[in-house]
């Protein structure tokens, strides 16, 4: 393997292993899910716009009214998903609500068939109706910290979260055009001035220690995961993102485990297999040769990825 092949394989790799690790941070800094959300849009938004003026983006941007709509639309999406998410980790699990989140790529298909007119296959719906058996399964089985079964508000939220995320990657489908970090720019933009209001009522914590746990997350967990995921998707294989993509909920069912106490059980254990082998597999067609670059793919933070420009 050669260096430029190696570098985008540790780039992906280890911003996925970071998305596995904001569950943990999350609930370590104590705060409730709006400022959690708020702390990532503000702290993380600032860094992707200054990179974004750095790389002189920003000032040779010109979009449209229809453009700005749409990742305005996008963006109400993307932190509503986040609010949604974080809010669900204290009701079930980091495990339990990082796979059934994995429903989302089987959510957008279908948005995509309900709005584009896009086909369904069959194998979809096959691996559809095996996720969703799979969250069912997790469902009726799948116990907390304390050893009492989840609250189903917990994975209740969490697929919630999977619809948003996938209406803001639906949203992301019909800006292509647009480069992908100035579009989390604004995206994350959108989410600081909506969520604002809400520490009225959610405030930051006001003990250092949480204030820390926030600041990585927006910086690690969402500018610097942003540049490395976009630095990389487009030189890699198609087929290698969708198995390296298995390291974001692998990496937090460990952490949850690790740090948390959280013992799955047999059957919860099979639920989130079935959740992620239907859900992460690589779709048939399309892209038939191995060495084919990913173009036009959604990533894990819901905007979608171009191939590499120049």
């Amino acid at each position: 393997m050669t260096n430029s092949e190696t570098r985008p394989l540790l780039q992906w790799s280890a911003a996925m292993a970071m998305s596995g690790t904001i569950g943990a941070v999350v609930l370590e800094s104590g705060a409730a899910a709006p400022a959690v959300a708020f702390a990532r849009c503000f702290v993380g938004g600032a860094l992707l716009v200054i990179w974004c003026f750095a790389r002189g983006w920003l000032p040779a941007w010109r979009p449209s009214k229809r453009d700005l709509g749409l990742a305005v639309l996008g963006g109400l999406f993307l932190v509503g998903n986040w609010v949604l998410l974080f809010a669900s980790y204290a009701l079930s699990s980091i495990s339990v609500s990082t796979v059934v989140y994995h429903t989302q790529p089987l959510i957008l298909v279908g948005l995509a068939a309900a709005f584009l007119g896009e086909k369904v296959a069959k194998s979809h719906l096959v691996r559809a109706a095996i996720a969703f058996g799979g969250v069912a399964l997790i469902s009726l089985s799948a116990h907390g910290e304390d050893g009492k079964p989840v609250q189903l508000a917990g994975i209740g939220l969490a697929l919630g979260a999977a619809v948003l995320y996938a209406g803001a990657s639906f949203v992301a489908k019909q800006l292509k055009h647009v480069r992908p970090h100035l579009l989390a720019a604004v995206q994350t933009t959108v989410g600081a001035l909506v969520l604002a209001p809400l520490l009225l009522v959610t405030p930051l914590p006001t003990n250092p220690q949480g204030l820390l746990w926030l600041v990585l997350l927006g910086t690690v967990h969402t500018a610097l995961m942003y540049v490395l995921m976009y630095a990389s998707i487009g030189k890699l294989p198609t087929t290698t993102v969708a198995l390296l993509s298995y390291l974001y909920p692998v990496v937090a069912v460990l952490v949850d485990i690790a740090f948390y106490g959280h013992r799955p059980t047999w059957p919860e254990a099979l639920g989130m297999l079935a959740v992620l082998a239907a859900a992460l597999s690589p779709q048939r067609g399309g892209q038939s040769k191995g060495n084919a670059k990913v173009s036009r793919a959604t990533d894990p933070c819901g905007t979608r990825t171009p191939a590499r420009r120049s």
